[in-house]
């Protein structure tokens, strides 16, 4: 990190930029954090850099409106513009329904907020239909997808990259027909038929989308990033990172820093943000897949208002503040510069929360979990099965005091905490200490029980 880079950890609003990443399985409220850094007014726009309609960040606002953001940026409900770039996969149908939302919680005119980079793949209902015929046929070795086609999506563009739709194609019709009719015949060639509306009809909503945004390509973020701050807003969590995660419980998605690092390198601004990671007091996730601190005792003391079963995610489930895995996704990011601390009132309704610090696995005490190189699916396989028979093994108690859990889980991960949330409407920055010039991204030093 260089000197520039260094100065800006000092505090968000002398960031350059920030980019927000959750540390977790997702849930961690990313919305709510988004909606913060918002709120001075000096942020230019929310950029999204990962994922697609499947995400859910929920923002409540303090007279009481509430929206669960899912490709629209979360700084929307204070008129703050969203731009989806590339890295984004584009559901025209879902941010239809989205924008409907909107309007009845006072944003008048959602798409006037909102451009699209043309590269940006697109979802479908074909993709969608497929992908819950893919999981479906697992059954009960369900991966835990949240149904919208979004990895669907990812596969078919890498299977058949000439062909894949993007939101440009939306501006030729006929292109558009030839690419749909492609898309539903070779997947329902694969998988049998698929309940999706017709290609025309597809075609027709695709088209009125195209023309109610505007539509740009890479120079337009790159005139933004000069004009003033941007936040990052990331989707899902690093554990559930399509590299990183505890495979095959992961997102088709890159869910750490690279694609806004890399945006903002194309941009000729490389390692001007602040790289904030946010957790939870307590961890979750949503349906199967390794949570090795789960207690089904916490669920009715820590009710979730707006996360809960779904069809196809599965359960939410409930676990202690697992200090291995969420120290694991900090490291797999190369480090954070700051965290964002949320549901600091949890400890006060469930006196018996606490941090796990090591695992027991066959035996041995493991006190970190050690990455592997992006790619290698077969080791990121065998951890997972590992991580099955995983039990906390050391823990550590804050107590019930916010101050004492904000301060050991920043110690944990190694990164000061620069914002704290108590709730859906109370978050509070903090000032963070000086950098020293010349330093790297902030890091836990690893511990000597490690598992390989």
């Amino acid at each position: 990190m260089d000197a520039a880079h260094a100065s800006a950890t000092a505090h968000a609003s002398d960031a350059a930029h920030t980019i927000v990443v959750d540390l977790g399985f997702g849930d961690a409220g990313k919305g709510a954090v988004v909606d913060r850094l918002c709120q001075d007014g000096t942020v230019q726009a929310v950029v999204r850099f990962n994922g697609g309609a499947q995400a859910a960040h929920n923002v409540v606002t303090a007279d009481g409106r509430h929206h669960t953001f899912a490709q629209f940026g979360s700084g929307t409900l204070r008129a703050v513009p969203t731009h989806l770039s590339r890295f984004m996969t584009v559901d025209p149908l879902a941010l239809s329904a989205e924008a409907d939302h909107l309007r009845t919680v006072g944003v008048p005119n959602p798409y006037a907020l909102l451009t699209v980079d043309r590269a940006a793949p697109l979802a479908t209902p074909y993709h969608a239909a497929a992908n819950r015929l893919r999981e479906q046929a697992r059954g009960a070795e369900r991966h835990g997808s949240c149904g919208m086609g979004v990895g669907e999506a990812a596969r078919y563009a890498l299977a058949h990259p000439g062909d894949a739709p993007t939101v440009g194609d939306c501006l030729s019709r006929t292109r558009l027909l030839r690419q749909l009719r492609l898309l539903r015949d070779r997947l329902a060639d694969e998988l049998g038929p698929l309940p999706a509306p017709p290609v025309e009809d597809c075609a027709d909503v695709f088209a009125a989308f195209a023309r109610a945004v505007t539509l740009t390509d890479g120079a337009a973020l790159h005139a933004l990033l000069r004009r003033g701050r941007v936040v990052f807003e990331g989707a899902q969590g690093v554990l559930l990172d399509e590299w990183h995660g505890f495979h095959p419980y992961t997102t088709w998605s890159t869910t750490t820093f690279a694609n806004a690092e890399t945006l903002l390198a194309e941009a000729g601004a490389p390692r001007s943000a602040l790289r904030l990671g946010v957790v939870r007091t307590y961890t979750t996730r949503h349906g199967p897949g390794p949570l090795v601190t789960e207690d089904p005792e916490l669920t009715p003391l820590l009710p979730e208002p707006h996360n809960g079963h779904g069809r196809w995610q599965g359960a939410f489930r409930t676990g202690h503040f697992d200090a291995v895995a969420h120290a694991y996704a900090a490291e797999v990011c190369g480090g954070v510069d700051a965290l964002a601390v949320t549901h600091l009132d949890a400890p006060g309704r469930a006196r018996g929360l606490r941090i796990c610090r090591a695992y027991g696995i066959d035996g041995h005490l493991v006190e970190r979990l050690t990455p592997g190189p992006p790619g290698d699916l077969d080791r990121q396989a065998a951890l997972t099965a590992r991580l099955r028979t995983a039990r906390p093994a050391l823990w550590d108690t804050p107590g019930r005091d916010p101050r004492r859990w904000s301060a050991a889980i920043g110690a944990a991960l190694g990164a000061p905490v620069l914002l704290e949330s108590s709730g859906p409407t109370r978050q509070v920055l903090r000032r963070l200490p000086a950098a020293s010039p010349g330093g790297t991204p902030v890091k836990a030093a690893p511990p000597a029980a490690a598992l390989q």
